[in-house]
């Protein structure tokens, strides 16, 4: 079948949104569909190729949280178009970077096709993870315009998210949480017709280490010894995300020096694009644990998944999320992983594959990280239940996730 997708992320840009629709849309290709995805127009960064998967950019406004609507209406337009000359089965949009009325979204399943709209999060939720990230002194949320943008005008955005849920054929959230929020938030009866099905993760790329693998073995020291300077006997904390307050980072900062009491020979090792750099390493400067912390900009997958399988432990200390892949990387990448118990988060992690601390607990994230760390036959027996809950529960491969959005393509197409 044809499948329009729109989306206002995807590649080059890897946020969340952008890396889940471009995985999809590579396997739905290869089950034998053609999709149409009509995203962004970029200045710069070249776009991946996929086998019958066609991009259609178009022009949006610049600006923070207006963009979505000016996005909306001229992908409206595109759509037409492309429907003109290759009739499309099934529309796909990816919320919350869309924002379309309820009037627009009827007229598409009217005039064209079934929609499906997926839930990454809400802008409510976004909201209130700045709001909990402000508590703790996270940043000074007017330095970063799309903060502050999602604070001042999240409600009102918030109405085209009522709207894709009421008017679409069927909403699929990315976790019970998201879809919780959803049904809470917007008052949204039991009725309302909504799946749940996690994003996954390539988990071929994000591998365990091989220690019987010369080049894995290499790779390993490389990176903890070169690259980091991790001392024998010493340990490698990997958190990974966009360098923004609602990530946590300075949370996790705060909750180092205890853990180096314990271990002085941890390394924290922060990777992410963003615009807290200097914000970060002035922290660690002023908690004393510069030599203890270092932050790389973000890198492409296959250098990032070294890293994971490199690392004795992930962090993963974000505010709010609607689903969050860096947990599932990091699980299928056999290392552990500590969280917080909070949102979509649990739905993935536990005692069997890592920990899970108390929000805004700094004490309480610093003795899981001492924990963790003290236990290295804990640890081992989480790498290998991480890895399997990935793969033999199938429920966090991309795969999967393919094969039940394909269901759910054919399920509406069949009743429409």
């Amino acid at each position: 079948m044809h499948i329009a997708m729109l989306a206002g992320e995807y590649p080059p840009l890897w946020g969340g949104l952008g890396s889940a629709t471009y995985h999809l849309c590579n396997f739905l290709s290869e089950m034998g569909h053609e999709i149409t995805v009509i995203t962004r127009k970029l200045k710069n960064g070249e776009r991946p190729s996929i086998k019958n998967v066609n991009i259609v950019e178009v022009n949006w406004l610049y600006a923070p949280m207006a963009f979505t609507r000016s996005y909306g209406k001229n992908a409206i337009k595109a759509l037409k178009k492309v429907n003109s000359n290759n009739l499309i089965d099934i529309i796909h949009l990816h919320c919350p970077l869309i924002a379309l009325t309820g009037k627009e979204i009827l007229s598409l399943r009217e005039n064209i096709a079934p929609v499906i709209t997926s839930l990454h999060g809400s802008w409510l939720g976004e909201r209130d993870g700045i709001i909990a990230a402000r508590k703790q002194k996270e940043s000074a949320v007017w330095k970063n315009p799309n903060d502050l943008a999602i604070l001042l005008t999240a409600k009102y955005y918030s109405k085209y998210e009522t709207a894709a849920a009421k008017s679409s054929n069927i909403c699929v959230a990315n976790s019970k949480a998201t879809k919780n929020d959803f049904c809470t938030r917007y008052s949204l009866s039991d009725e309302w017709n909504c799946e749940v099905i996690h994003w996954g993760i390539d988990e071929s790329l994000f591998r365990p280490i091989n220690h019987e693998n010369d080049n894995d073995k290499s790779d390993y020291k490389l990176v903890r010894e070169k690259e980091f300077g991790i001392e024998e006997n010493g340990q490698l904390l990997l958190a990974v995300g966009r360098l923004a307050a609602r990530k946590g980072f300075r949370f996790l900062l705060k909750s180092m020096p205890l853990v180096l009491e314990k271990f002085p020979k941890t390394k924290l090792v922060i990777i992410g694009r963003g615009s807290m750099y200097k914000t970060l390493n002035k922290q660690a400067k002023k908690l004393g644990i510069s030599d203890s912390v270092i932050i790389e900009s973000g890198m492409e997958f296959e250098r990032l998944a070294t890293f994971y399988r490199s690392a004795d432990l992930v962090v993963y200390p974000s505010y709010y999320e609607g689903q969050g892949l860096i947990p599932l990387e990091a699980m299928a990448s056999g290392t552990p992983i500590i969280t917080v118990n909070d949102g979509p988060l649990p739905e993935m992690v536990d005692d069997l594959v890592g920990a899970l601390y108390s929000p805004s607990n700094n004490n309480d994230l610093s003795l899981k990280i001492i924990d963790e760390l003290s236990n290295p036959e804990l640890r081992n027996l989480q790498s290998i239940n991480g890895r399997k809950r990935v793969l033999e529960e199938g429920t966090f491969t991309q795969e999967k996730t393919a094969i039940e959005f394909e269901k759910l393509y054919n399920k509406i197409k069949s009743t429409n």
